[in-house]
């Protein structure tokens, strides 16, 4: 009666209506204390996606190449040879914001674990990362601590940082977002699932032993954020990548050498024991019974509900045979590891709960993760976008393009990330054939002629003015790089970052999003298979841009084959392909020339781009292209100088039929490539109309640039010293 009287679960997250519909409809009685607090995690959004849920059925999931879609720890895709490739993304975005270095290593940590749960070797570690402008000490000490907790973690571990983004706007200031993707590697054969049945069945507890840090963390991820929560450092997780290098090596040796042994595998992440145990014997259809004295503690005196609740790092649950338990404890002893059985799997849909002797707990299974009240949100199209669609969209008017030029490669979403990229380690078990800086990451699949293609990406800018199609493009930006890199597009994870949903203006973000996006997948047959939402992402009730972050994954035919975006030989022909249009709303320039973002963006045939992308793939795997590299931002102009840098080269270029503000839109699904002249003919044979002769590399080291009301040169090594010193010299910066 007290907890219905003082009510503490509206501080963990419940609502007075979900806590009266589990009294009433499910249990029939008042949760206990532990029990209100085991609905309150799984409750959580971050846990049940209780809101996102009809949005996210919009996803496609499945395809010719899909093993295991959403649902498991990872999403796992057929590459061909009995293998596969499994791959997902999380976001560790509040806990980055209280203790970037634990927060940014935790969300490492926690996304490594995912990918090993299934079976599979964790190969490659990317990021997304979001922040404010860098002007003050703070986003300078965020950035700092984020970067370092990122390579400070996957690093230790022996798995390259190989690949992503990072990007700088206001809205991030409060509320950074730190989106952390792992890529892994297995044989078909290995491949795990979370799930814990058969009964009399042992639930063992390996790894790291449980103590009070990162309690109700979930909940901490589904909540508004503000400077009073700042303090709420007891909700961050504390990491330890050697115990997890330990952890590791053990489940793959047991999921590759004694699967007779195992039942089912996972994580402990989000919502700790609770949430593996209950949802492992949710997909099971099982009952599960766990006596909490056995859990290895690290603290004394620890409650029922701060064992079950904490989120300590480096622990995976195991359902064994019944038999093969001193099996168990032996191998994970071998590392160094504690093996601990500390439940077993029972008939029927009880999850009971002993401590102390009693029980704590006794409620179904199903009330934890089946039951869970869905929330779709009243949604409503934001006054801003409708404003917009009634005004002619800003077009920038030049006088020096040149000083343009160089101010924009200077902009800190676009300059050069060496500053951070280079305290990571990407080529660790020398597997990276491309590391950071090019249009994807490359990696070699050992004992084959193939390869992997990864890349992270987003713009919460376009989605912010038209969620529709700024979901078309990242998806798009995100096939495009993998394109450019000589790779096939697979399928996608995702990490959905918005701002609160329960504003009718963010939900509509989200699902108009999500529909752009889905549309996208569907066309290029690139399936989610994983991926996760991170809502509430608001600082003192301002949302950042919506921001879905999109990873992929791509194959590379013949690992001889792969492209990077630098150009390589002078004489070779310079082809823009895809056409360029007026799209300047989000653009680079009009943040710098304006300071803020406005407009509305064009419609996409995704149709029309998918076919392009796929007869450039055609081009760059029968040999023809010798460079390719997806434009972006900063538009034709900061793409071509980029492709110059670290070659040794320049550029002759004219564009007749472009005006000089041309050079800076961002059309999406644009490639600048450069052929050797014996390949034109059948490139433009295979290209068509989609493809246009703007030039040719030479050896004098400057980037001539011409086009309808422009003439201009620039040094390529001035460019590149503008574009490598830009962000050193502001993290340098004294307020």
């Amino acid at each position: 009666m007290e907890i219905k009287k003082n009510k503490p679960y509206l501080e963990w997250g419940l609502t007075e209506k979900e806590y009266d519909f589990i009294s009433k409809n499910l249990l029939g009685r008042l949760p206990n204390y532990t029990e209100t607090g085991l609905f309150s995690v799984m409750w959580s959004e971050h846990c049940s996606y209780k809101k996102s849920k009809p949005v996210l059925r919009e996803f496609p999931n499945k395809n010719e190449r899909v093993l295991q879609g959403p649902g498991e720890g990872a999403g796992i895709v057929d590459i061909g040879d009995e293998q596969a490739v499994v791959f997902k993304a999380e976001s560790h975005n509040h806990p980055s914001a209280v203790e970037p270095y634990e927060g940014a290593a935790t969300g490492v940590g926690g996304i490594i674990r995912d990918i090993f749960s299934m079976g599979a070797r964790p190969i490659a570690m990317l990021d997304s990362l979001h922040f404010g402008e860098i002007d003050n000490a703070h986003t300078r000490y965020l950035i700092n601590e984020v970067v370092a907790g990122i390579g400070g973690y996957g690093n230790c571990m022996g798995i390259p940082t190989v690949g992503g983004e990072m990007t700088f706007d206001e809205c991030y200031t409060g509320n950074p977002l730190v989106n952390a993707m792992c890529v892994g590697i297995m044989d078909q054969k290995d491949m795990q699932k979370g799930q814990a049945k058969g009964i009399g069945n042992a639930v063992m507890y390996v790894g790291a032993k449980t103590g009070r840090d990162g309690i109700h963390g979930a909940t901490f991820a589904s909540a508004d954020f503000a400077d009073d929560r700042e303090t709420q450092r007891s909700a961050v997780q504390v990491g330890d990548p050697f115990m997890e290098k330990l952890l590791m090596e053990a489940c793959l040796e047991l999921t590759t050498q004694h699967k007779e042994w195992l039942v089912g595998i996972q994580d402990m992440g989000a919502a700790g024991i609770v949430s593996s145990s209950c949802e492992m014997a949710s997909k099971a259809g099982s009952g599960m019974e766990l006596i909490l004295d056995n859990v290895p503690q690290r603290e004394t005196e620890m409650s029922a509900y701060e064992i079950m609740l904490s989120e300590s790092q480096e622990r995976m649950l195991l359902c064994v045979r019944a038999g093969f338990e001193e099996n168990i404890k032996s191998l994970f002893k071998e590392y160094g590891l504690e093996a601990v059985v500390i439940g077993r799997v029972t008939e029927g849909n009880d999850y009971v709960l002993r401590h102390h002797g009693e029980i704590v707990t006794n409620i179904p299974v199903s009330s934890l993760t089946d039951d869970v009240l869905e929330e779709p949100s009243e949604e409503r199209k934001p006054e801003r976008i409708a404003q917009a669609e009634s005004v002619s969209n800003w077009v920038p008017k030049l006088t020096d393009v040149k000083q343009i030029l160089k101010q924009l490669l200077a902009q800190s979403t676009i300059a050069s990330k060496e500053i951070f990229t280079q305290t990571y380690d990407s080529q660790v078990r020398t597997n990276t054939v491309v590391g950071p800086g090019s249009d994807a990451a490359v990696l070699r699949i050992r004992g084959t002629k193939k390869g992997l293609a990864m890349t992270a990406d987003g713009n919460g800018r376009f989605v912010y003015l038209n969620p529709f199609v700024g979901g078309q493009i990242a998806v798009l930006e995100s096939a495009a790089n993998l394109i450019a890199s000589g790779a096939l597009p697979l399928a996608m994870t995702d990490c959905l970052n918005y701002g609160d949903p329960t504003d009718p203006e963010i939900y509509w973000e989200l699902h108009q999003s999500v529909l752009g996006m889905s549309e996208t997948c569907r066309v290029l047959n690139t399936p989610v298979i994983s991926g996760n939402v991170s809502l509430y992402n608001e600082n003192n009730g301002e949302a950042i841009y919506p921001t879905p972050m999109v990873g992929m994954v791509g194959l590379v035919k013949n690992i001889n084959k792969y492209l990077t975006n630098t150009f390589k030989n002078s004489g070779a022909k310079v082809f823009l392909v895809g056409e360029t249009h007026a799209d300047f709303a989000g653009s680079e320039i009009q943040k710098m020339l304006n300071g803020k973002i406005s407009g509305t963006l064009r419609s996409i045939d995704t149709e029309f781009e998918s076919k392009k992308f796929l007869k450039l793939l055609q081009a760059i795997e029968t040999g023809l292209v010798d460079s390719a590299h997806d434009l972006s931002e900063g538009g034709l102009a900061v793409g071509l100088v980029e492709s110059t840098f670290s070659s040794n080269l320049g550029l002759e270029i004219e564009v007749k039929t472009m005006a000089a503000q041309d050079l800076f839109s961002e059309t999406p699904g644009r490639f600048v490539v450069s052929v050797n002249p014996k390949n034109v003919e059948k490139f433009i044979e295979i290209m068509g109309n989609d493809c246009m002769e703007i030039g040719e590399t030479t050896a004098d080291q400057k980037v001539h640039l011409k086009c309808q009301n422009t003439d201009f040169e620039i040094q390529v090594a001035e460019a590149q010293k503008i574009w490598e010193e830009a962000i050193p010299c502001l993290m340098k910066s004294k307020d």
